[in-house]
């Protein structure tokens, strides 16, 4: 999760759908909930919540 940083500016929800650096470190390949994809480096406003995944092949 990604906490809005502005006043009125909503958190955003994403999956880390491939991790890009060494040993499970940052920088992340992310999908937000209307399917746009990016590479982030969490910031203070992201949380991290670990799970498994659910739809392994």
């Amino acid at each position: 999760m990604v906490h809005g940083r502005v006043v009125g500016k909503h958190d955003r929800v994403v999956e880390i759908v491939e991790v890009l650096g060494p040993d499970g470190t940052p920088p992340y390949r992310v999908r937000a909930e209307n399917g746009h994809e990016t590479i982030m480096t969490p910031g203070p406003d992201s949380v991290i919540d670990h799970r498994k995944a659910t739809n392994l092949p």
